[in-house]
């Protein structure tokens, strides 16, 4: 029996349809998990202009506290959520939940933005939970549940409500930005104290072989390249002698991950998956369907709405309340009503259709950028096209089309270009949005625009596996 049939025979024998209180129990538990990872996205937000004045740096140096953040969490849940096919998917949980106490723990007392970044570093990794959850669920839940479950936990992805961002904003307000890290602390206490009482214990691995370390750290340095070259081609030019190092670095990189691949007996993903129509397509469709839309949401939109010349002037609690909090909301209520609609009519043809209708929304933004009211019923109505249908659907597609022999390397590296997604978007368009200009405003809006059509042509090469309907 080859290496595919006998993880594929394994996944099988740990598939075990939860039902009940058990059910619950469990789903709880996975959106905790989630959830406090979640936390340190959409609460940290309307926060990021006081973190710039409390520790005297611009906010284009503090908009490394959202890109690193991303891109730690990229790193993180290709190589954690991986080994986790390896180790079980509850040790890896608790592995990434005790690395996200400890970056809590930094962030609560940094003195200064370098030891701020490192906390924001370790929280990162926390980012493999999405993944691992995804995961666990596809094998616990029978297909009928596993879409509006999922969808459950993408709307986490969104924030709670936008409640999270709202008390982000009053926090930071009146408390300062370290008070944030403070709560965030008490949930992931909660969070091991429930992983360790309700996520069952495998009884062995889910798939053969050895989890595939060079594979993994040399795809994980072409991530890290990856960021910096955008980075640094945003603020220093895309020909300066530092951002052509990364290119290479990157390129150097990449390649070093496809040759360790070809060889290793039990690769991270198999260089034929790379190349197929279940892969690279889904990742391509992510990573730019990411870096176009969130960076309006988390951070064009933040600075416009509190900037006091060029924008509306708000404070952090009302530009959450009006910008992050309805889009939130909405997509608790989007995201599990697209996954139980992807269900029913394709889970690619309504990725597609979310991507559309979200650049037409872009499109709107960017046009009527200084009517406060406009660009808020907008967002909201990203709350339907983002964060339910992209979101639930880009998702779903990396369980569902990843290998058989190897069920956590799709949603791993899917998570990883969600994660430089969201970095790279806030990247290009941190130089314009911080000139604190409608003009500035309005080029970063368009670059997002540009890169979510991206997004929808690569969409278009997406394939089911050979006799799968989705």
């Amino acid at each position: 029996m080859g290496q595919a049939a006998v993880a594929k025979q394994l996944q099988k024998e740990s598939q075990v349809s939860y039902k009940g209180s058990r059910l619950v129990s469990l789903v709880v538990t996975l959106i905790l998990c989630v959830l406090a990872f979640q936390l340190n996205a959409s609460m940290l937000t309307p926060s990021l202009p006081n973190i710039a004045k409390s520790m005297n740096v611009s906010v284009d140096l503090v908009s490394n506290v959202s890109s690193l953040f991303f891109l730690a969490s990229s790193i993180g849940g290709v190589a954690l959520s991986r080994w986790g096919d390896f180790i079980g998917r509850r040790h890896a949980l608790v592995i990434v939940l005790l690395s996200l106490a400890v970056g809590t723990i930094l962030c609560i007392f940094a003195p200064n933005l370098t030891v701020l970044l490192l906390g924001r570093v370790l929280q990162g990794a926390s980012g493999a939970t999405f993944q691992i959850a995804y995961v666990i669920l596809r094998e616990k839940l029978n297909a009928k549940t596993f879409g509006v479950v999922l969808g459950i936990l993408t709307a986490v992805n969104g924030g709670v409500g936008g409640f999270d961002g709202y008390l982000g904003g009053v926090l930071s307000d009146k408390y300062g930005f370290r008070s944030i890290f403070v709560v965030i602390f008490v949930v992931v206490l909660i969070t091991i104290a429930c992983v360790m009482r309700f996520v069952p214990k495998e009884k062995g691995s889910v798939t053969t072989g050895k989890m595939d370390w060079w594979g993994t750290a040399a795809l994980s340095v072409g991530l890290i390249f990856l960021t910096y070259f955008v980075a640094q081609g945003s603020s220093a030019g895309w020909f300066a002698p530092i951002t052509l190092i990364f290119l290479l670095g990157m390129f150097v990189s990449f390649i070093a991950f496809w040759y360790i691949e070809k060889k290793s007996e039990s690769p991270m993903i198999a260089v034929q998956h790379l190349r197929s129509r279940q892969v690279w397509p889904v990742v391509a469709s992510t990573l730019l369907a990411l870096t176009g839309v969130f960076a309006v949401i988390n951070f064009t939109i933040v600075l416009l709405s509190q900037d006091q010349k060029a924008g509306f002037g708000l404070d952090a609690a009302m530009s959450g309340l009006l910008f992050l909090t309805p889009a939130a909301l909405i997509g608790i209520f989007s995201a599990p009503l697209s996954g139980w609609l992807a269900g029913k009519l394709g889970w690619i043809r309504m990725l597609r259709i979310g991507i559309l209708v979200s650049i037409a929304v872009l499109i709107v933004i960017a046009l009527f950028s200084e009517s406060k009211w406009i660009v808020f019923a907008a967002v909201a109505v990203l709350g339907i096209t983002y964060n339910g249908l992209i979101l639930t659907t880009i998702n779903g597609l990396g369980v569902l089309l990843s290998p058989d022999d190897a069920p956590s390397a799709l949603p791993g590296i899917n998570g990883a270009a969600f994660g430089v997604g969201a970095g790279l978007g806030i990247g290009l368009v941190a130089p314009f949005a911080a000139q604190g200009s409608l003009t500035g405003y309005t080029t970063a809006l368009w670059i997002s625009i540009t890169i979510t059509i991206l997004a929808f042509v690569t969409s278009l090469f997406i394939a089911p596996k050979k006799g799968q309907k989705i």
